[in-house]
C-alpha cells in the first residue's frame, strides 16, 4: 500500500515539475525600441533626448547643418545612430524633404549615389529608416537600389511604415538584409498625453509580440514627445519591458553575422 502511495505521489509531482520548467523556458525578455526621427533638422527636444537616460535610437537627417554634430553627440553619449533617409511622399511639400531626397524621377544610379552620400554625412550610422516616402517606397526599382547599398554597407533597415505598399520588406528579404517595421507612431498628434497613450500601445504590442518599435520626433513635436516618453518609463518598468537600441531587436546570430566586422 505504501509503495502504491509513493508511486502516486511521484506521478502527481512529475507533471508539476515539468510544467514549471517549461514555463521558465518560455519566459522571454520583453524589449521595445524608440526611434526618434529628424535629428540634424529640428531642435525641439534634441537636448532632452541626447542628454537623457532613455536609450533611444537617433535617426539623423542627412545633408543638414547639424547632421554630423547630432550624430557625433548621440554616439558620444552612447546612443545608436541611423540615417533618416528623405524619400518622396504622395502628399506634402518638397521642402519638407530637405536636400538631396530620394525621388521617383531619379535613376537607380542616382539613387545609389545619394544613399552613399547620405550614409557618409551621418557618422556612426548602423542602420537606415525612411523619412516620409509614401510614393518612393512603392517603387521597386528605387527601393532595390537603396537596399543594395545598405547590404554593401552592412546596415539594417527599419521600414517607417508610411505606406502599406512598401517594397522594403520584399526586397530586403530577397537580398538578405535585416529589416524590421515600425509598430507605433508616438506623436502624430502634438500632445504629451497622446504620446503617453501611444507608449501604452507600444507596451501592449511588445507584450503580444515580444518586441515593439515606436517612432517619435524632435523638432516641432520634440518637447511634448520627450515629456510623454519620459513620463511613460514607470509604466514600462512595471510591465518589465526594457527599452533597447533598435539593433538589439534583431536575433543574436543575425547581429553577429551582419554587424560584427
Amino acid at each position: 500500500m505504501k509503495k502504491c502511495a509513493l508511486l502516486l505521489l511521484l506521478f502527481l509531482l512529475i507533471p508539476l515539475h515539468t510544467n514549471a520548467s517549461e514555463v521558465k523556458k518560455e519566459t522571454k525578455e520583453l524589449k521595445a525600441a524608440i526611434i526618434i526621427d529628424d535629428f540634424g533638422g529640428g531642435t525641439g527636444g534634441v537636448r532632452d533626448f541626447l542628454e537623457g537616460e532613455i536609450p533611444i535610437t537617433a535617426a539623423v537627417m542627412p545633408f543638414t547643418e547639424n547632421s554630423k554634430a547630432h550624430a557625433e553627440w548621440a554616439h558620444k553619449n552612447g546612443f545608436e545612430v541611423m540615417v533618416h533617409l528623405p524619400m518622396e511622399p504622395k502628399r506634402g511639400k518638397r521642402s519638407w524633404l530637405g536636400p538631396k531626397p530620394i525621388t521617383v524621377d531619379l535613376t537607380p544610379v542616382e539613387v545609389r549615389q545619394r544613399v552613399e552620400e547620405a550614409i557618409k554625412s551621418v557618422p556612426y550610422a548602423v542602420g537606415l529608416n525612411n523619412h516620409m516616402g509614401s510614393r518612393a517606397v512603392e517603387d521597386e526599382e528605387i527601393v532595390r537600389a537603396i537596399v543594395e547599398v545598405v547590404k554593401e554597407r552592412k546596415l539594417f533597415i527599419i521600414d517607417s511604415g508610411t505606406s502599406p505598399g512598401s517594397k522594403f520588406p520584399k526586397i530586403a528579404y530577397e537580398l538578405g538584409v535585416p529589416l524590421l517595421k515600425r509598430d507605433v507612431f508616438l506623436d502624430d498628434i502634438s500632445s504629451s498625453s497622446y504620446v503617453r497613450k501611444q507608449m501604452v500601445k507600444l507596451a501592449k504590442v511588445t507584450e503580444i509580440k515580444g518586441q515593439g518599435i515606436a517612432i517619435g520626433h524632435v523638432g516641432v513635436t520634440g518637447k511634448v514627445c520627450s515629456i510623454g516618453i519620459f513620463q511613460s518609463m514607470e509604466e514600462f518598468q512595471r510591465r518589465n519591458i526594457k527599452i533597447v537600441p533598435v539593433s538589439n531587436l534583431f536575433t543574436e546570430k543575425l547581429i553577429e553575422k551582419q554587424f560584427v566586422p
